[in-house]
């Protein structure tokens, strides 16, 4: 007898509906077609285990099972419960008359419980789109799926229910989430705050207009002057996400696995801190089955990257192309997958190897050749697509131990809010470009155009500092964040005058 039921494949962070056939015949032996890997071939072995656990009868017959369409390949062991029901009811052992209306997923252990599967998020999306009634999945991954409405999500714990469910012995309850109180509940679930922060004014001025803005940062200073504090502190004063920016970030992170049980709805912005010894492929993405590298995960969100020097020059040379296009494709032979990247990118680093160059107090012991050399492991390309270069001075013990309480997080985003609101009228025309950063070359030719004065000024700074066309359009930018914080309608002098002054690692003074 041909019985279907159907599942889903994720290919980066799109999902295809797969058609599970099952016919089971006269003769012997199990036969699962249409492409498969080898966790899909070895299910037949965990699919017989589990039905048997359930009391129920593996049949003794020629089974064939199709994962269509089969020109597709199907990877992972999410298919497992939906070949198991699909010989179940082909079998005459469950009814089938509702299997048309569920998309089922689950990974089956031997007793038959089911285990949680990746990509809950974009399965159920596309369920809907496909006019689904709903989906049976783990209950570890119901929340997850129960982001999208008008669809029945029935979370379960083992084949035992899944059985039942279709033999109308039980009613499952449906998983239901509030997405609005889920969200407003959580939006400024942050336990680190600027108020935290001693002195350090002109420090929080600059990341306040990288957050205005949208631009990158890189931060150098000596050992303990509170560079990776900062950063750290960075998505505080970030603008809230949108419904859109935070579905947008939760399926990515749900391709990648990284809910849990509790998690439905990612609600602030991702901070991502990976280590100076990560590989390319896991910044970027990749791998033999592609998954999200960290800057996909650090999408809508801040990529931090703590002494940047030490990363290898290869992974930093990665970063290139993602941080202008906001997007990475990663192609393979049969197929190629594209993953959003639209990321802030804030970088710490020392200014030598000892870490004291340009020390106020303490001297430096590399010479100025070892500083350079030092340096030159981050490429000019990659300093040019950085907005603003911050220069980190230690806090004085007065300003430690002062008791004057420094300025919340929530005061500084409220002013980040209305330089937003302002670029997002700016642009509502375009729905590619959401922020000041983000501004093609031809648009800060329209946008941020400045008198005679302000060439002048920036010729000067181009001629001194040997700044590149693109670190003359950054400036530009920068200085078009600024007048907006200032709610002011054209860039002044002093607008491009602060611009300038973040550009540190381009003027002589370092490793001159």
């Amino acid at each position: 007898m041909l019985t279907k039921t159907y599942s889903s494949a994720v290919y980066g962070i799109e999902a295809t509906t797969i058609a599970v056939e099952v016919n089971i015949t006269a003769g012997t032996k199990y036969y699962i077609v249409g492409l498969p890997d080898n966790a899909v071939k070895e299910s037949l072995q965990r699919i017989e285990s589990a039905i048997v656990s359930c009391n129920q009868r593996m049949p003794r017959q020629k089974i064939v099972v199709n994962l269509a369409p089969a020109d597709i390949r199907k990877e992972g062991s999410s298919y497992d419960l939906a070949i198991a029901t699909a010989i179940l009811a082909s079998s005459n052992q469950i009814d089938s008359n509702k299997l048309a209306d569920y998309l089922i997923l689950g990974e089956l252990s031997l007793d038959g419980k089911v285990q949680s599967v990746k990509g809950a998020l974009p399965i159920a999306i596309q369920s809907l789109k496909d006019k689904f009634k709903g989906i049976i999945l783990p209950n570890m991954n119901a929340r997850e799926a129960a982001i999208v409405s008008d669809l029945e999500i029935f979370g379960v714990e083992s084949l035992f229910e899944v059985i039942d469910f279709f033999n109308d012995k039980i009613d499952l309850k449906p998983t239901i989430v509030d997405i609005e109180n889920e969200f407003l509940n959580k939006i400024d679930n942050y336990e680190a705050d600027f108020g935290d922060v001693k002195g350090q004014e002109n420090i929080k001025r600059a990341l306040e207009i990288a957050a205005a803005g949208g631009h990158n940062v890189i931060l150098i200073g000596p050992p303990g002057s509170g560079k990776t504090m900062l950063a750290k502190r960075l998505p505080t004063i970030l603008p809230p996400l949108t419904i859109e920016e935070s579905l947008d970030t939760t399926k990515i992170h749900s391709v990648a696995g990284h809910l849990t049980a509790k998690d439905s709805l990612m609600t602030v912005r991702p901070f991502r801190s990976p280590h100076h010894t990560i590989s390319d492929v896991a910044l970027v993405g990749g791998g033999i089955s592609p998954q999200p590298g960290e800057i996909s995960l650090s999408h809508n969100g801040v990529l931090f990257l703590d002494e940047l020097p030490e990363f290898k020059r290869t992974v930093l040379e990665v970063m290139r192309q993602p941080l202008e296009s906001r997007n990475i494709t990663i192609s393979r032979a049969r197929f190629s997958v594209d993953y959003p990247a639209s990321f802030m990118l804030i970088a710490a680093m020392n200014p030598c190897p000892c870490g004291y160059y340009n020390h106020p107090e303490k001297e430096c012991i590399c010479g100025n050749s070892t500083v350079q050399r030092y340096l030159s492991k981050i490429s000019g390309p990659l300093l040019d697509r950085i907005d603003l270069h911050v220069e980190v001075t230690p806090v004085a013990f007065k300003e430690l131990a002062s008791k004057h309480s420094a300025e919340k997080s929530a005061e500084i985003r409220k002013r980040v809010i209305e330089a937003r609101k302002i670029q997002r009228e700016r642009f509502s025309n375009n729905h590619q470009v959401h922020n000041n950063a983000q501004m093609s070359a031809k648009q800060v030719r329209e946008i941020c155009q400045i008198d005679a004065g302000g060439i002048q000024l920036l010729k000067i700074a181009m001629e001194k500092l040997g700044l590149s066309a693109r670190a003359y359009d950054r400036i530009l930018k920068v200085a078009r964040t600024i007048a907006d914080m200032e709610h002011s309608k054209n860039i002044e002098n002093h607008h491009l005058a602060e611009a300038i002054q973040f550009r540190s690692l381009d003027r002589e003074s370092w490793a001159g």
